[in-house]
């Protein structure tokens, strides 16, 4: 009886193993084999053993000076860094705007609906939409500011100011998206006794929220900003190809674009994994810090 159990078990997970072996499991494996090897399509694949890692990571000293093997991974490394900055502020958003919108709005399905439409609709028609609100010359964001007598910059044009415009539009999309449908459900699950007794007690709403709100959300909060800084780091290829190309001079190139370079534009297939490779190592130490520091606050406050 117990071996029939398993078997049937087994046929139930099945195809959700299968899945995860050869869509998830089995590319890691490759890219991890691929990162020891020098490939360029065109050829058979070379054996060089941890000479990709050493190029990546390497520091040779010129005229005493010590220098990167290759900056530009650093560089690009620091420009998803300053995405990540953007967190925060989204995070508080989404919970700004699930706080409203749990409350008895006439209409409040409606303005989820629209809230939640940028994350349905996130894609190349929408990072188009904005570069067009972006443009220096007739995009509305700088007609607004001229009108207040404000000359605006050339937002993804200027080295200073493209960083900041793609984390803006970043965090607009995801103020409103999962996060915010994260936080409502939450919310929903806090018992109404609570903030009552909280009331009788003569607590304020400020006090009610920071008392009983924020406590009871520090394990969605948690969830929340885990899979944020997972999704930032491995993020922002989408708007760097199609906004600005990872220009100017590299300023909105993040570590997957990096990534996306090396293998299908220069075909440089082995470097190009052992680049994803430590960014799987940094996405795993990102995780497990954030868990190993974070977790037992966010379940027990």
């Amino acid at each position: 009886m117990r071996r029939d159990s398993i078997s049937v078990g087994l046929a139930f997970i099945a195809p959700s193993l299968i899945g995860f072996s050869v869509f998830l499991l089995l590319p890691v494996f490759a890219g991890l084999v691929m990162s020891l090897f020098e490939w360029d399509l065109f050829h058979s694949p070379r054996f060089v053993g941890l000479r990709n890692f050493r190029d990546l990571l390497g520091w040779t000293f010129v005229d005493g000076q010590r220098q990167a093997n290759d900056p530009r991974f650093w560089k690009f490394v620091g420009n998803t860094l300053f995405f990540m900055l953007g967190i925060p502020v989204s995070v508080a958003l989404s919970l700004l705007l699930a706080i409203v919108l749990n409350q008895k709005l006439r209409g409040r399905i409606i303005f989820r609906t629209v809230l939640f439409l940028p994350t349905v609709c996130y894609g190349v028609g929408l990072l188009l939409l904005w570069k067009f609100l972006y443009n220096p010359t007739f995009g509305p964001i700088n007609l607004v500011l001229a009108s207040l007598g404000i000359k605006g910059p050339a937002w993804l044009d200027s080295y200073h100011w493209a960083k900041p415009a793609i984390m803006t539009m970043g965090v607009w999309v995801a103020m409103g998206g999962t996060n915010m449908i994260i936080y409502l459900a939450g919310l929903q699950n806090i018992p109404p006794e609570l903030f009552e007794a909280a009331q009788i007690d003569g607590a304020d709403r400020w006090q009610r929220f920071q008392h009983v709100t924020l406590p009871l959300l520090r394990p969605t909060t948690f969830f929340i900003f885990t899979t944020s800084i997972i999704a930032s780091l491995q993020g922002e290829f989408d708007a760097a190809y199609v906004m600005t190309r990872g220009g100017p001079e590299g300023a909105t190139t993040t570590t997957s674009y990096y990534i996306y370079k090396h293998a299908f534009e220069w075909f440089n297939m082995g470097y190009a994994s052992a680049i994803a490779v430590i960014l799987f190592a940094m996405i795993l130490v990102a995780t497990f810090v954030n868990w190993r520091f974070f977790s037992s606050k966010a379940r027990h406050g």
